[in-house]
């Protein structure tokens, strides 16, 4: 991500500023807080993969640098919500808006950035109207996909399908929305666009498919350390799911699931059996089918830095946390 972000670096300094500006309030204590939460502003992923999506069918013009902005103001406004919602006390290592103002201020904050991440798309030159309705998308999404994600915790009856609808939604849905824009606002033909919306849609599953992995790679182990964080939520995620598949206890492994919240003690029952089962490795093989079949959608493209680093971040994905 160094390289890459090095090679994006003057297009990356405009989607910054382009931030900046959009987040720009007289509001002393939100304005105060808006650069807080700008000092560590992470990975940049989705700005990146939208810089480069246009980079590789085309010349990235200002549009470009504002629909990338936009979905970064529009990530950061989700995880600004999520903290609320996940009782989070750190985001990147640092204390979260929830813990050190409220989780009032949080919600109110990230009203803020969302609104001003369509604010930012409505002052594109051209093509407005069809990013806007693919951020309403992912904004609908989004939130189908926490509510969905809390009605399957509590029920324990999360499949396959029902976890892909997930974190296609939590997800996916704002990589997909990132490629895809990018692609419009370099006018690239319908194809190109879907094409690359799906390259997007697939790197996305495989991002949340290996957050997931890692939750119970880094869960504990014979020495007592505790259990995932997904597992403490009762949420059924893909290695769970990998371990349940074809298993006789899978009824009350599901069962346990649901009961964790007040029996902490049944979450080292759970994490054991998906070791027991592969379930960390059977996942580990789900991230790379989704990450195969996401480069898989570049073929179509002539060979160029753009392509190169395109496929780089895939690789990046695959490999985080290893």
């Amino acid at each position: 991500m160094k390289e890459i972000k090095a090679y994006l670096q003057p297009l990356l300094e405009k989607v910054e500023s382009a931030i900046e500006g959009a987040l720009r309030t007289d509001v002393s204590l939100l304005d105060a807080t808006n650069r807080s939460i700008r000092e560590n502003p992470g990975k940049m992923m989705r700005p990146s993969l939208s810089l480069l999506s246009a980079s590789a069918v085309g010349e990235p013009n200002e549009d470009t640098v504002k629909f990338a902005a936009a979905c970064e103001l529009l990530h950061n406004a989700t995880l600004l919500h999520d903290d609320v919602v996940d009782g989070a006390s750190e985001r990147r290592g640092r204390p979260t808006v929830a813990s050190f103002l409220s989780p009032h201020a949080s919600v109110l904050i990230g009203d803020f950035w969302l609104v001003r991440a369509v604010k930012t798309v409505l002052e594109a030159s051209a093509n407005t109207d069809r990013v806007t309705r693919i951020f309403a998308a992912t904004l609908g999404h989004l939130a189908e996909g926490e509510l969905l994600q809390m009605e399957k915790a509590e029920k324990g009856d999360t499949t396959q399908e029902d976890y892909e609808r997930i974190i296609y939604c939590k997800t996916a849905s704002l990589f997909e929305a990132s490629a895809t824009s990018a692609a419009i606002s370099v006018n690239a033909p319908e194809p190109t666009v879907k094409a690359l919306g799906e390259f997007a849609r697939l790197l996305g599953m495989a991002f949340q498919v290996k957050d997931d992995w890692m939750d119970y790679a880094a869960a504990g182990d014979a020495l007592g350390k505790p259990v995932g964080i997904d597992l403490k939520e009762q949420k059924i995620t893909q290695p769970l799911l990998c371990a349940l598949e074809g298993a006789p206890e899978a009824e009350d492994i599901r069962s346990k699931v649901t009961r964790i919240a007040d029996n902490p003690e049944l979450g080292r029952e759970v994490l054991e059996f998906v070791r027991r089962r592969g379930g960390i490795e059977k996942s580990a093989l789900k991230v790379d089918e989704f990450i195969g079949r996401a480069i898989g959608q570049l073929d179509f493209l002539p060979e160029g830095p753009a392509k190169k680093r395109l496929i780089t971040i895939a690789k990046y994905v695959g490999e985080r946390g290893k």
